[in-house]
């Protein structure tokens, strides 16, 4: 019977490095097989420098964990293209596989390897809706492929059935949703700052800055140059679907309240592939749950199992 994986999804949000080390210390306890490191949003953020990442990487292989670096989603300028080879040729050369937010990170991984086997993860962000953009991806070297969230899960069904037999899948089960991103920076906005003078406001908010209609209705959720849902992915009434239709890995999301009771929610129910069932009280603050996207509808839904 194929095994079921969890992962860590990359932190999207800007902790101390005080917190964020401690988050990855716990996280050696918990029963998650892949931990998946480094700045996916903003490369302003400087709490953590690539030195740490490699150090924590290390610290969690050496604890039994497959450790993944993550590349920026947002790659605009020469700084950011400099530090993504820099990443990638670092975190190579210690054994660790990238995760291709941009498909520059594709090309800097061949780059790197020059000609040598060195597979990576395809990312979310990479929009891969269809199996010749999956073969096409596995002949560069992908060797799991993250499935854009908006899709659904008959979509995922016919895809899975044409995926390369030596790629694995991952989908994101649980977490704020990523939307889309921009050059500007709305935290900074926000607070009437320049993005290059933003004072790093996103440590004010550990799991996004919530963003609500004229109504005061919870809409999305803002996290620097990112927009994400308001709502929290719940796909735990899934896990059996998901399992049946070959799912390799199930992605969790990190978030500053919770984390640990939402692992242990994940693996309880992958252990008899039943329905994983996570109190309310882990959900992010004035999060409710959805799982529009999977069942073709508006993402922000949710219909009960």
């Amino acid at each position: 019977m194929q095994t079921l994986q969890i992962s860590l999804a990359p932190l999207a949000y800007y902790w101390s490095k005080e917190a964020t080390l401690r988050f990855y210390v716990d996280a050696m306890q918990w029963p998650v097989d892949i931990v998946y490191l480094g700045e996916v949003i903003c490369s302003r953020r400087h709490q953590m420098k690539l030195e740490d990442w490699l150090a924590l990487a290390a610290e969690l292989r050496a604890a039994g964990k497959e450790v993944v670096l993550s590349s920026l989603t947002l790659i605009d300028n020469d700084a950011d293209r400099r530090n993504l080879h820099k990443l990638v040729e670092r975190a190579m050369a210690a054994g660790f596989m990238i995760e291709a937010n941009d498909f520059s990170a594709v090309r800097a991984v061949q780059m790197a390897a020059a000609g040598q086997d060195h597979g990576f993860v395809a990312g979310p962000h990479l929009n891969i809706y269809h199996e010749g953009t999956l073969a096409w991806l596995a002949t560069l070297g992908a060797r799991r492929f993250v499935p854009p969230i908006e899709m659904s899960g008959t979509d995922l069904a016919a895809l899975q059935q044409q995926r390369p037999a030596h790629v694995a899948t991952e989908v994101q089960v649980w977490g704020r949703l990523a939307l889309a991103y921009s050059a500007r920076c709305f935290t900074a906005r926000h607070h009437h700052l320049r993005k290059d003078t933003c004072e790093f406001r996103c440590e004010m908010y550990p799991d996004g800055l919530a963003l609500s209609t004229r109504e005061d209705q919870e809409f999305l959720t803002i996290n620097g140059i990112q927009t994400q849902s308001a709502t929290c992915l719940d796909l735990g009434a899934q896990l059996p679907e998901l399992a049946a239709m070959q799912v390799d890995v199930l992605r969790l999301q990190p978030q500053s309240q919770g984390m640990e009771a939402v692992v242990q929610a994940f693996h309880l129910a992958r252990q008899v592939r039943g329905i994983a069932k996570v109190d309310a009280a882990c959900l992010p603050a004035h999060a409710q749950r959805s799982n529009g996207y999977w069942l073709a509808r508006p993402g922000m839904q949710w219909q009960e199992a």
